[in-house]
């Protein structure tokens, strides 16, 4: 069967072996509810809580403040619903450049009377500074912004932002899921009320995510039942991918610090030929995560550079895979003051744990090579 190199791990990562092994006995002879009082059940309920432990420990919380969810999307969902239905309406302010799961539940608050702000951002993907005061100056009730983007790669200074928040009184949440196992996190260090994780972009599962929530601050639940997980999310727990979500973790905390320095190294090699050959290198100059490009190159389009890409063996993507049946350009690059068109151009590059600097040596050529023949294409259509 044909297999391109994958270069899209910032969309999913493959199953790691040991989460593999850790969940079969899950999905065979272990097959109890974790609320059943039995020994099956008190073995599932065992399972969960030491899920609970490797995943509050590979960021710094305690197990209490582990809600699972089906994965990031719900965990970012639950945190934005949760908390506007336990307050009295406001200001939600995101910025400019979340996900289309933190963007659309905050866009609902508004068709209920909520006020919506989004903070904008720079060319390099950066939190505007003087928006970001006008922002606070408006007392906002709710506050989101990404640790790290999903398409650009770019990193917010949360833990300085958070401090700013919680001395108007508000609530911060950070969807965290693209910076998990990539740079290190700390929830008391970042200083946030919440932040969402999600299992399949560590090697782990699809299905399983966490919402990470301090306490003391007060949820209504999305998903109201048997009161399975503090009562923020009934519903009978996903065993296998709760126990998968729990070694994915440990094993992302483990190797976060040497993956990071041989990850920077191949994107530093990258984005060398791609500036040697004229691409536009989006994001640049500011903090990144070490293993995503996000590039253009101008007069292609990046739906057909991906495409023939993908037939000579790489596969990459021209965005963020979560908003792939949208045919506009990037919200973010929009948002950073790219002309749509060039937008359009656009192609993310991500690496993992499996990536090496032959394939990507091999992909520059290919991708050198490809470009040049759909400029001469252009060129002989004129």
């Amino acid at each position: 069967m044909f297999a391109p190199i994958y270069l899209d791990w910032n969309a999913s990562t493959p199953l790691d072996p040991e989460v593999l092994e850790a969940m079969l006995p899950w999905l065979g002879t272990r097959f109890g509810n974790a609320s059943s009082r039995h020994e099956y059940g008190r073995q599932a309920r065992a399972a969960v809580d030491d899920a609970r432990g490797r995943v509050a420990a590979a960021v710094g919380a305690h197990p209490t403040e582990v809600i699972f969810t089906s994965g990031g999307s719900e965990a970012n969902n639950l945190f934005i619903k949760g908390a506007a239905a336990a307050m009295k309406q406001g200001l939600i302010a995101i910025s400019a450049i979340e996900h289309p799961c933190v963007r659309e539940p905050a866009r609902q608050l508004r068709r209920s009377g909520w006020v919506m702000r989004e903070i904008a951002v720079d060319q390099e993907g950066r939190l505007q500074q003087a928006d970001w005061r006008a922002t606070l100056e408006a007392r906002p009730s709710l506050v989101s912004v990404m640790l790290a983007n999903n398409e650009t790669g770019v990193m917010q200074d949360v833990a300085t932002l958070a401090a700013q928040v919680r001395q108007g009184g508000a609530w911060m949440h950070s969807d965290a899921v693209q910076a998990l196992g990539k740079v290190p996190i700390d929830f008391r260090t970042l200083g946030v009320n919440a932040i969402t994780l999600s299992a399949h972009k560590i090697g782990g599962p699809v299905g399983a995510g966490a919402l990470i929530v301090d306490k003391r601050v007060e949820l209504a639940p999305l998903i109201a039942g048997g009161g399975q997980e503090r009562g923020l999310r009934s519903g009978t727990e996903n065993i296998a991918a709760i126990v998968g979500f729990g070694i994915a973790c440990e094993r992302a905390v483990i190797r976060q610090a040497s993956e990071a320095e041989r990850l920077s190294e191949l994107r530093q090699n990258l984005e060398g030929r791609l500036l040697a050959e004229g691409a536009c290198v989006f994001s640049a100059r500011a903090e990144r995560l070490p293993n995503t490009s996000f590039f253009a190159f101008e007069g292609i389009d990046g739906e057909t550079l991906v495409g023939k890409l993908d037939r000579a063996g790489f596969a990459c993507a021209s965005g963020s895979a979560c908003s792939s049946a949208n045919p506009e350009p990037s919200h973010a690059l929009l948002a950073m003051g790219v002309e749509p068109d060039f937008a359009r151009g656009a192609v993310r590059v991500s690496f993992g744990r499996d990536t090496t600097a032959e394939q990507i040596e091999h992909f520059a050529d290919v991708l050198v090579h490809t470009v040049a023949e759909l400029k001469n294409l252009a060129a002989m259509a004129v």
